[in-house]
């Protein structure tokens, strides 16, 4: 790779790449912009002589790793290079030959070209609050400017994701910030709404515990509301079950009484009307009485 060095506007600092981006995604993304060819070069390209263009490098994953240095895996220049494709900084293009790189717009940013310089000093000085802001371009050369130009947008989607995290849970520790990215290509915000409902009733507000919720859901492919709803009556249904079954279990069932010789015995009140029982215990009573007056004559 030739030796030199890169033109790094302050600019970049106010784009939505940068601020959305971990320590070790600028990290990355600084690296690329060094090993980016500055004239051009021939490459072996899917088996083929290439010469690639100022802005183009032919690489892989590893290697991206090795530059970049200590604390950069494989993994976070992935989750980079689709971030960065996402937010049109690059095109990534890979073969098993190797893979191919694209910056878009080098020439804007780092050729030659003096009224490029002029007028992004200009901007500089300006006192911009919009992240995405298009640059304001020279008079004389706006209809070429306005075409090379690219503003790099917000993913909605993510920065939605970013805000809800940060009202329900504070601060966002950098270190979660590629698990994040990765799960909001995963699940929408109403996804994430859903996962930080439970985390809050379940009195665990934290990222975390929020991502663990995701990873869950992804495990056992739940990737829509309506995959969500139908699991919640699944296990609805599943509770109901448990507690009808419960409550069987629960009744008292007395055990029948075993039959004994005594029940072989016919009752003897079976063989008398009610008008004969009258009668039996009005002559008892009769006799009773009788008893009691011998008694007391004596």
């Amino acid at each position: 790779m030739d030796k030199g060095w890169i033109k790094l506007h302050r600019q970049l600092m106010d784009k939505a790449i940068w601020q959305s981006s971990t320590p070790q995604q600028k990290v990355i993304l600084i690296t690329l912009l060094t090993m980016a060819n500055h004239k051009e070069k021939e490459w072996e390209w899917k088996g083929k002589k290439y010469v690639a263009k100022p802005g183009q490098f032919v690489t892989s994953l590893q290697s991206i790793v090795d530059k970049s240095g200590k604390g950069i895996t494989i993994q976070n220049v992935r989750t980079a290079l689709n971030k960065f494709e996402k937010y049109e900084f690059l095109t990534s293009e890979s073969t098993k030959t190797g893979r191919l790189i694209t910056i878009i717009n080098w020439d804007l940013y780092q050729g030659d070209n003096k009224e490029i310089n002029k007028d992004d000093n200009k901007e500089l000085t300006k006192d911009q609050q919009s992240t995405n802001k298009e640059l304001t371009p020279n008079k004389n050369d706006k209809n070429v400017r306005m075409k090379e130009y690219s503003v790099c947008m917000y993913d909605e989607n993510f920065k939605n994701i970013i805000r809800l995290l940060e009202k329900n849970t504070g601060v966002i520790p950098p270190i979660l910030i590629d698990e994040i990215y990765e799960y909001s290509n995963v699940f929408n915000l109403d996804m994430f709404s859903e996962a930080t409902k439970i985390a809050a009733n379940n009195k665990k507000r934290t990222v975390n515990y929020i991502l663990g919720i995701l990873r869950n859901w992804k495990d056992n492919n739940i990737l829509t509301i309506d995959d969500l709803e139908a699991l919640r009556k699944e296990k609805e249904l599943e509770r109901q079950e448990k507690e009808e079954k419960q409550k069987s279990q629960n009744k008292v069932q007395y055990p029948k009484a075993k039959k004994t010789r005594f029940h072989n015995f016919d009752q003897r009140t079976e063989s008398y009307s009610n008008d004969d029982l009258e009668k039996i215990m009005e002559r008892k009573k009769l006799e009773h009485l009788e008893r009691l007056r011998d008694q007391n004559a004596l």
